[in-house]
């Protein structure tokens, strides 16, 4: 699964916050009404204080992810996270990152996600450097930015972001003319169709978006959240 260097905007759904009676539906409906990823964020009360989902749900998710055609992007906010990587590569994760500061040994763990078949990444909380990318940039396939603090959904993105997103842009770029490998840059937190466009130039590609899809589906939708991903996707279309 070679990432190809293109200017794709991807919006990734946090399912953390959709509808858990019906989640194999919301899932189905949020991909098909034009998103393309299932971000699933794993807390452990821990790390962060809150307590989430589990390998358990991953694996219930993954047939109806797939019948979608939408990969599953495993944030892991627990620490130590060595020890739960392989349980989410079973239960069908595509992507998985972790913050550098649950990690004893960086390198180690983004080689254990690889080898177990899954693209790797880390995650960026806001007061996080950039340079923990210094000497990992081969084993990264995705970088994610925090633009809150992690913990609790519902939060307003901190605007300092948007100027990391330019450094970590300028990384990525100096290494694909350097390898022609292509890494995804996310952004996770307050994002959603007001600031997605400025966002987008400050060199995001793929967007986590929780409580302003789920919270915006229409029962008069043809797949509920139509509507609401049209609008993002409208101001994706802005960016040059």
């Amino acid at each position: 699964m070679d990432i190809a260097m293109d200017k794709t905007f991807r919006i990734a759904p946090s399912i953390l916050s959709a509808n858990f009676a019906k989640l194999g539906q919301e899932i189905e409906d949020v991909i098909t009404s034009g998103t393309d990823i299932v971000h699933f964020d794993v807390m452990d009360n821990h790390y962060v204080p809150n307590l989430t989902i589990g390998p358990l749900v991953c694996d219930a998710i993954r047939e109806t992810s797939k019948k979608v055609g939408a990969l599953i992007d495993v944030h892991l906010m627990v620490k130590p996270v060595d020890r739960i990587i392989p349980d989410f590569a079973k239960a069908g994760a595509d992507i998985i990152t972790f913050h550098p500061e649950a990690s004893e040994h960086i390198d180690r763990s983004l080689s254990l996600v690889r080898e177990l078949g899954c693209k790797s990444g880390l995650v960026f909380n806001p007061a996080t450097p950039l340079s923990y990318l210094d000497y990992v940039m081969d084993k990264v396939d995705m970088i994610l930015l925090m633009s809150v603090n992690p913990g609790f959904g519902g939060q307003k993105f901190i605007p300092s972001t948007l100027e990391k997103l330019k450094q970590a842009r300028a990384r990525i770029d100096a290494y694909y003319e350097k390898t022609g490998r292509q890494i995804w840059l996310e952004v996770d937190g307050g994002v959603n169709a007001q600031n997605i466009a400025e966002i987008a130039r400050a060199g995001a590609d793929t967007f986590v978006a929780g409580s302003a899809i789920f919270s915006a589906g229409k029962d008069t939708d043809p797949n509920r959240y139509n509507t609401v991903v049209s609008e993002i996707r409208a101001s994706l279309a802005a960016v040059k």
